[in-house]
Parts: structure tokens; C-alpha cells; sequence
């Protein structure tokens, strides 16, 4: 097994993120952007008091589209290829099905586990991020893509956990900067430029995630 250094795939994926923003933003950004008029929309619509479900519904229409399509990127771009945006968004498209199914499931798992004192949630977060990548990559069902997440991430969950928080910490401390400078009510622009930004930036984890994939999906084909 190659011995993997988390700073080591940060830096990596950190290069690539910026070796290859101009593409993310062209394949990604005009989703997101959506995903978020999308929210404010139905915020604005249902009010406050709006059962919180709804917002997962909008996350479920969007993010399985804009991700998707970074995944197949990622594959792409590992492999020397240059794919044009349409039709990354065309085979995107395509996975919708399945990765909302994906999406559902993991987001319902990883809920109920962050109410039960918040660690079987994390530990659901480790142990399902290589669903995404297994239905995307490898055509996997959703159920079984989620079955073998749990395989492939066993014994890494300290190497996962640790690049997971090194990414999504700065990002939750942003967000909690964003809502305390700019409390509720906000402008609805500017409520849209704030959760664009955000989801983009979120993007980095599915490049940090995707490197720490084929390197242990990687290792685990050789073996």
C-alpha cells in the first residue's frame, strides 16, 4: 500500500484546482449560480417558517448535475483529456437519476447520524465519499456504490477525516464570518453572490476527495 501524506494530496489538489479553475468555473459556476436563484426563490416563496425539507429538494435538482460533471471532468482531465463542457454536461445529465438517488441517501444517512451526537454523522461522511465517484466512475447503483465506499475507505478513515477538515473548516468559518456580517434578512443578490461562492468553493473537497480516490482505489486495484 503506498503511504499517503494528507498535506501531500491537499498540495496536489490544490495545484490542479488551479491549474484548471478557468474550465471549473466555465462547467460548474452557471449550475451553482442556479442552485442558488433556485433557493432564494423558494425562500422567498414559502416564507421563514417553510419546512426545511424543501431546500433539500433544490440541492437534489442542481448539485448532483454540477457534480457529476466536475467528477467526469476530473476522470478526464487525470487522463490527459480535454472534454468539451457540453458534452460533460450531457453525460452529467444522464447520471442525474442515480445520483440523486445517491444524493437522498446519503444526505438522510449522514443527517440522522450528525442528531445522534454528531460523530456517527462524520463517520458516515468518511465512509460514503467514494459513492459518488464509484457511481460516476464505475457505474455502480447507488446502493452498491455506497457498499463499496465503506470497503475502499476502511482503514483510511484517519487520512480522509484529516483532509475533509483541513478543506471544510475554513469554509464552515467563512460561512459563519458571511451570516455574522451579513445577518438575516439579506439583500437577495447579495444572499445569491454569498451562496454561489460558497458552493464553489465547496467544489475543492470533490477535487481533494477524487485525488485520495484514485489513490486508494488505485492501490486497492493493484492489490
Amino acid at each position: 500500500m503506498t503511504l499517503m501524506n494528507p498535506l501531500n494530496v491537499l498540495r496536489d489538489s490544490f495545484f490542479f484546482f488551479q491549474r484548471n479553475l478557468g474550465a471549473i468555473v466555465q462547467l460548474c459556476l452557471p449550475l451553482v449560480i442556479l442552485e442558488a436563484l433556485l433557493q432564494q426563490v423558494l425562500d422567498h416563496s414559502l416564507g421563514p417558517d417553510a419546512f426545511p425539507g424543501y431546500s433539500v429538494v433544490v440541492g437534489l435538482l442542481v448539485y448532483p448535475l454540477y457534480t457529476a460533471a466536475l467528477i467526469l471532468f476530473l476522470d478526464a482531465r487525470s487522463r490527459g483529456e480535454s472534454p468539451r463542457t457540453l458534452d460533460v454536461l450531457a453525460m452529467a445529465l444522464s447520471l442525474w437519476p442515480r445520483f440523486a438517488l445517491l444524493t437522498a441517501l446519503s444526505t438522510l444517512l449522514i443527517l440522522l447520524g450528525l442528531s445522534m451526537y454528531f460523530l456517527p454523522g462524520l463517520w458516515l461522511m468518511v465512509t460514503l465519499a467514494f459513492a459518488e465517484y464509484l457511481l460516476v466512475l464505475r457505474g455502480m447503483p447507488a446502493l452498491a456504490a455506497m457498499k463499496e465506499s465503506f470497503r475502499l475507505t476502511r482503514g483510511h478513515f484517519l487520512l480522509i477525516l484529516v483532509c475533509l477538515l483541513c478543506v471544510m473548516t475554513p469554509l464552515w468559518l467563512l460561512k459563519g464570518a458571511s451570516v455574522a456580517v451579513y445577518p438575516d434578512p439579506q439583500n437577495p443578490m447579495l444572499a445569491v453572490l454569498i451562496d454561489s461562492a460558497h458552493s464553489f468553493l465547496q467544489l475543492f473537497t470533490s477535487v481533494v476527495l477524487f485525488r485520495l480516490f484514485m489513490l486508494i482505489g488505485g492501490d486497492a486495484d493493484a492489490q
